[in-house]
């Protein structure tokens, strides 16, 4: 079982170039051949690798890519992704100007302020500079609120960058007990109808990320959708009364971290800090080169599982920072150097991003985005 040839990591995660691919088709399919689909790529793909994903989707034929940050941008670029478009969706500020139009991105503008910004910019580079207008539709986070009469004015104000794009955000597309994401539609339409009737013609319009996508708010696609936790292979649980789910997509990375010792305790022993665990019986333990500065959540203490020799067996006391302890009393297979898989699929046996956030009290994107950088990606 040894694997320390093929992949000499104490941890590390494969990623499949594929299913990433076969996930983004399974998205365009979904929208059909009139909504753009952009591939969101921040947070290091949700844990993924920005650079190795966005190659891949830009050799689908993506010709919009999404990221948090300028300096998310700006590492794409430098990677050598310069054939999509780059939405910088968390905004840029004022000393990151320069940046935004060196490496040729396209922010999300958040405020009526900001247009004026990037209007001076544009004059100042002598470059058209092109961004899209993030409306606050009731998500109340980043946006404006201001009325199309006073988004107009500003349009008037400012001639030298171009409005490209309108987008909102969905608070709640996944939950079918709430009206929120009707609400919000509605705000963002009647925005978009302000603009058309003044003669305004917007490219792109977009508001629908995953959820709205994966369950078929088709009045929330426009022209451009943001396929990001999709593309991971994961669609949010709905609440509700919800459709049956749009998307055949799957996860794309498994992570897997090696035995650093085998080991046999007696009853009554203490495992980890503060003593959490007392074995009740004589039990084999291994003990992982993996803890929560690689990602494993600390609330997984007594509570997670992992896949050892194909069987889901149990966390044992307190994750480490370096390292965690599990119950191999099942098997006499595994010894130091062997494998156990924290994500993924062994045999009949799977853990997935959901399965683990459900455990540890959070969502599957905190889980995937939270695989450090030392562990390792490798890519297949």
């Amino acid at each position: 079982m040894n694997s320390i040839g093929a992949n000499p990591y104490r941890s590390y995660v494969l990623v499949s170039r594929e299913q990433i691919a076969r996930n983004y088709r399974s998205v365009r399919a979904a929208v059909g051949a009139g909504v753009e689909v952009a591939g969101v790529v921040k947070a290091d793909a949700y844990g993924h690798g920005a650079l190795e994903v966005a190659r891949v989707l830009c050799g689908e034929g993506a010709r919009w890519l999404a990221v948090s940050s300028v300096d998310e941008g700006a590492q794409l670029r430098a990677g050598g992704i310069h054939g999509a478009r780059i939405l910088v969706m968390g905004g840029f500020l004022a000393y990151e100007g320069d940046a935004v139009v060196e490496f040729d991105l396209t922010p999300a503008v958040h405020s009526l302020a900001q247009i004026r910004d990037v209007d001076r910019l544009a004059a100042a580079s002598g470059k058209g500079i092109h961004y899209h207008l993030k409306i606050d539709s009731g998500m109340g986070r980043l946006g404006t609120r201001a009325s199309g009469g006073e988004i107009l004015a500003a349009l008037a104000d400012t001639p030298h960058a171009r409005m490209e794009g309108l987008m909102t955000h969905f608070a709640s597309a996944a939950d079918y007990t709430s009206p929120q994401t009707a609400a919000q539609l509605a705000y963002f339409d009647e925005i978009c109808e302000a603009l058309h009737a003044a003669g305004i013609r917007v490219p792109h319009l977009h508001t629908s990320s995953t959820n709205a996508i994966g369950y078929g708010r088709t009045e929330g696609w426009h022209t451009l959708v943001r396929a990001g936790h999709a593309l991971y292979g994961y669609v949010s649980p709905a609440r509700g009364d919800a459709p049956p789910r749009l998307l055949d997509v799957k996860p794309a990375l498994t992570w897997k971290a090696k035995l650093m010792a085998v080991k046999e305790l007696p009853e009554g022993a203490l495992v980890g800090y503060g003593g959490s665990f007392r074995t009740p019986r004589a039990m084999r333990i291994g003990i992982l080169g993996a803890g929560y500065a690689d990602g494993i959540f600390h609330r997984l203490s007594n509570r997670g599982k992992v896949i050892a020799d194909g069987k889901l067996t149990a966390i044992l006391g307190t994750v480490s920072m370096d390292l965690t302890t599990i119950d191999l009393s099942h098997t006499t297979a595994l010894a130091a150097g062997d494998e156990v898989t924290l994500l993924g699929t062994e045999g009949e046996c799977t853990l997935d991003a959901q399965q683990l956030a459900k455990v540890a009290g959070t969502i599957s994107y905190n889980i995937l985005s939270s695989i450090s950088a030392r562990v390792r990606r490798v890519y297949v």
